[in-house]
């Protein structure tokens, strides 16, 4: 899966590129279709991310050949919020000029108790599925209704573990490189990662690699959703998919070697902006 907030937004720590042009958004896209990405995350919150994405796909002759996965911004107080959910679905398709969306997950993961409304757009058969981005662990046991989670998951954050494999559920995974801070210079890491990052590095394996194959060793299959803003970070990660699992024994190692760690340290908008001022959540 191609993340695309960097489409609409300058986006990430590790982001020394800004914007890409539409251009390159084209050359992106065209170079992840060719190479069997399968699937787009797009959404309002992301600038004008949904807006290119759709004329890049219609110049293309694309459209319809990702599976597109959006979300609806934070949901008003209301006594009947399904104006609201039907309206953002709507100005979502006109935006990537569609008449289907394959999945519409809540941004806010305190609108997950909206899912019932959401799934009402499943029935009539104008989106796929519906379901929540998740950020924070109190929410994950409420998610239950959900067909599609996307989770922050990598080799330093287990919080989400145990929602890889269940059954009708399909997980997106974000947060591959903790939003690149994973791959920055040791300096620019938190203190409490290095050592951490010492025993991952001594594996043998490129640092990068271990945590892309790290994700795709997980159970139930889940969907890797990766960002860039060049062609040559998209092939980067092309190539390090390819690649597939880790051997069992490696991704057993790996797994065992961070325990669940303090919720503030893995989850970037708790970040401390004094202590790492440079982060965009």
């Amino acid at each position: 899966m191609l993340g695309t907030v960097q489409f609409g937004l300058n986006y990430g720590i590790a982001n020394t590129h800004g914007k890409p042009s539409f251009d390159m958004v084209k050359e992106l896209l065209k170079l992840a279709f060719d190479n069997g990405v399968t699937a787009l995350d797009t959404a309002p919150s992301y600038g004008d991310s949904e807006i290119v994405i759709g004329q890049a796909l219609a110049e293309l002759g694309l459209a319809g050949r990702f599976r597109i996965v959006t979300k609806i911004p934070g949901v008003p107080d209301s006594e009947n919020p399904l104006p609201f959910i039907e309206n953002s679905v709507a100005e979502s398709m006109k935006r990537l000029r569609t008449n289907f969306i394959d999945a519409v997950l809540f941004h806010r993961e305190q609108d997950v108790i909206h899912l019932p409304e959401l799934n009402q757009l499943v029935k009539k058969g104008v989106i796929g599925g519906g379901g929540v981005s998740l950020d924070s662990a109190a929410f994950a046991g409420k998610a239950s209704g959900a067909n599609y989670l996307q989770v922050p998951c990598n080799v330093l954050d287990h919080r989400f573990d145990s929602l890889m494999g269940q059954p009708g559920k399909q997980v997106f995974i974000r947060s591959v490189y903790l939003q690149g801070m994973l791959l920055m210079p040791e300096d620019k890491i938190f203190p409490e990662f290095r050592e951490y990052r010492r025993t991952l590095e001594s594996y043998g394996l490129p640092l990068a690699e271990l945590c892309m194959r790290y994700l795709f060793s997980l159970p139930g299959n889940p969907s890797v959703l990766t960002g860039v803003d060049t062609s040559d970070q998209l092939r980067e990660n092309i190539r390090l998919a390819n690649l597939g699992p880790l051997p069992e024994d490696l991704f057993q190692k790996v797994r065992k070697t961070v325990p669940l760690l303090p919720e503030e340290w893995v989850r970037p908008s708790q970040w401390n902006k004094n202590r790492f001022p440079e982060t965009k959540n």
